[in-house]
């Protein structure tokens, strides 16, 4: 997952081409962006861009860009609050798994980003309204994602200036707490999870970082290893040297609650030594961006300092 890998794709995801946009009814120069879902000619500096899910709102703030339209995670759900007051006049369009098409069309957009794995179904309505790139996965690949969002943005080369810059970060923050295993929990409204090493979190804690995980959240024997369900009486598989964890909305925060409140949670060690921090949800388990990871990296620097 590294950073070599997710520029060796470049390549392979855009081509360079002249042409006119006809799909959201503008002309001028264009460039061709291969993707998930074909190819496709975008602006060569698109200005009103509409985005479907949370990786592409971390992408467009992370190089100084703001959309002018974008999915929530929930209906009820703001805008995410680390992103700070870029995205104060940006519109929402309904959510990550229905995205709302009419308010798209009124927005005009000239560009659309979205994902495959939340979004294939709305592709061909979406790309009637404007150029629309989507990414193939989310969470695993959300490397080589900013990189695709940022090339169709105009913006490849100071994307990969700025996830250099986070990588080289990462392993420096990393490097002191070599010696430590963080777990990563989060409460859902109906289950416990543990997040393993193919997830956002987990990646950017073990992968970037290099700092040890419990064995048992290596999900060795799963196919999938972004998660697994943990319940009150296996809590036990939580415990490490510092544990962070997080709830996804009101009821999943009262799950919460109602847990960490209990003995078997109150008997990890991690809890015992005073170890446990409850995180952002947002920026641990939804940001899936650059500034995201830099925000974990900055949560891991100012609560493990004192094991190191």
């Amino acid at each position: 997952m590294r950073l070599r890998l997710a520029a060796a794709m470049l390549p392979l995801l855009a081509l360079t081409a002249c042409g006119t946009a006809t799909s959201a009814g503008e002309s001028g120069p264009t460039r061709t962006i291969k993707h998930a879902m074909g190819e496709t000619k975008v602006p060569m500096t698109p200005q009103r861009v509409v985005v479907l899910d949370t990786d592409k709102l971390d992408t467009l703030v992370t190089l100084g860009l703001s959309p002018i339209g974008a999915a929530q995670a929930g209906e009820s759900q703001a805008w995410p609050k680390y992103l700070g007051s870029a995205l104060s006049n940006t519109k929402a369009v309904g959510t990550l798994q229905q995205p709302n098409i009419e308010a798209i069309m009124a927005l005009k957009p000239d560009l659309i980003l979205g994902s495959k794995f939340r979004q294939a179904a709305f592709y061909d309505k979406l790309s009637k309204i404007a150029p629309t790139v989507f990414t193939e996965k989310v969470g695993i690949t959300w490397k080589e994602n900013f990189l695709l969002d940022a090339d169709a943005l105009g913006k490849k080369d100071q994307a990969t200036k700025l996830l250099s810059d986070y990588e080289t970060r990462a392993e420096g923050v990393g490097s002191k707490f070599a010696k430590l295993k963080v777990s990563i929990v989060r409460f859902m409204p109906t289950e416990i999870r543990m997040y393993g090493p193919e997830s956002f979190s987990g990646i950017v804690v073990g992968g970037d970082a290099g700092i040890p995980r419990p064995e048992v959240q290596q999900l060795a024997s799963q196919p999938d290893k972004r998660f697994g369900k943990l319940s009150q009486e296996n809590i036990g598989q939580a415990d490490g040297d510092a544990v962070f964890y997080s709830a996804y909305g009101e009821a999943a925060a009262k799950s919460q609650a109602e847990v960490t409140a209990g003995p078997l949670w109150k008997n990890l060690n991690a809890v015992k030594s005073g170890n446990v921090h409850n995180v952002d949800d947002e920026i641990w388990m939804l940001g899936i961006g650059v500034t995201a990871a830099g925000k974990i990296l900055d949560d891991l620097e100012k609560y493990l300092a004192p094991l190191a």
